[in-house]
């Protein structure tokens, strides 16, 4: 707001764009039409606006790269080509957690001192912890990461997150590795070309979405707190209930992409150990429900996180995804996708729950919930 009046900030979630532009609310009805069907003579004609000052504006997004087309794909490619250059994503979500190296691992090690023991029984092979921030989820990761500080250092740690923000349907993969204030977790080049070598460009094809995103970025300080910079194999694994924009083969489904990870960590050998970077229920008129967030809706909504976590600890991935499609999904789980990988891949013998929170603010705007759990 500014002078009693509303705005609308406009900008690019990708990150490729820095820019931002501040339009009127009316404004944004037209931005709908921007889809490269009409011309922009025909939007103009269509939604009344004179032609001058809607071309003006059209030029204002495309010169800072808020329009899909030469400009924003010339700064793709340069950031593309720098990101080439340093082999890793530049520090992003991952240096939340401090201004240095020294003041992550100093909160690090107070969450863990407030975080109870789990006591953890057998060979932890693989872990579920959240993306929410820090602030709000730090007791989940803490409950996640305090067992594996006694898990010997993997040869590698596959990362699957989720794709909040980028362009690609399929799974997105990525050959660079990322950087925190601890340092960088370079990518496991062995595993990585043999990925690639596999399943080809489509696996890749939309891997700049990797450098917005903060579901992987949130797990390497606490990796690195416990491992050093262990080499990373990262991916983003799509939601199994929406199915791909087009199944034509230029992007590689969850099967595909399990398939192949499987049969390439069984060629590499060595240890490797699994983060399933998930957080569960969304609710709340932030995610365009009616109604605040009350007692009886945060009851409710454990209610149900606790019967699909139950099909989850099961370990059975098919039974878990069955569970989800049939009941659609009502809260918004955001990361059905990667949970699933996470159990065929590791296929554990056992699944054990160690936490379970919900984050909400005291209006009732928001609630996001998560857990912690160990596969063993």
């Amino acid at each position: 707001q500014k002078d009693g009046k509303q705005f609308i900030a406009l900008r690019d979630p990708c990150m490729i764009s820095k820019q931002t532009m501040v339009v009127p609310p009316n404004v944004v009805q037209a931005l709908q039409f921007l889809r490269g069907q009409k011309t922009v003579q025909e939007i103009a004609d269509f939604i009344g606006a004179p032609l001058d000052q809607f071309t003006k504006l059209v030029q204002g997004l495309d010169e800072i790269g808020l329009l899909w087309g030469p400009t924003f794909e010339k700064m793709e490619e340069q950031i593309k080509a720098t990101i080439d250059q340093q082999g890793h994503f530049p520090m992003h979500a991952a240096g939340t957690l401090g201004e240095s190296a020294e003041d992550c691992r100093k909160a690090i090690d107070q969450y863990f001192e407030q975080t109870e023991d789990p006591e953890l029984e057998g060979a932890v092979r693989g872990i579920v912890a959240p993306h929410l921030d820090y602030q709000r989820g730090w007791p989940n990761y803490a409950a996640a990461y305090y067992g594996v500080r006694q898990v010997p250092k993997p040869d590698r740690v596959v990362i699957l997150g989720t794709n909040h923000f980028g362009l690609g349907d399929g799974v997105v993969f990525t050959e660079y590795g990322f950087e925190s204030r601890f340092g960088v977790c370079p990518t496991d080049k062995e595993v990585s070309g043999k990925l690639v070598e596999r399943l080809g460009r489509p696996l890749i094809v939309d891997q700049i979405d990797h450098m917005p995103e903060h579901s992987i970025q949130l797990h390497l300080p606490w990796l690195q707190a416990i491992w050093g910079n262990v080499p990373v194999v990262a991916a983003l694994i799509p939601d199994p209930l929406t199915g791909m924009i087009e199944d034509d083969g230029g992007r590689v489904t969850s099967d595909d992409f399990v398939a192949a990870l499987r049969d390439v960590l069984d060629e590499a050998g060595g240890e490797t150990f699994f983060v399933a970077s998930s957080d569960l229920s969304h609710v709340g008129p932030q995610f365009g429900e009616p109604r605040p967030v009350d007692e009886q809706r945060r009851n409710d909504v454990e209610q149900h996180d606790r019967e699909m976590m139950g099909k989850f600890l099961s370990g059975d991935p098919e039974e878990f995804l069955s569970a989800m499609k049939w009941n659609k999904n009502p809260t918004r789980w955001c990361s059905i996708g990667n949970m699933r990988a996470l159990l065929q891949l590791t296929r554990p013998e056992t699944v054990e729950l160690i936490d379970y929170r919900q984050a909400y603010d005291d209006k009732g705007q928001v609630m996001v919930t998560s857990a912690a759990m160990a596969l063993f």
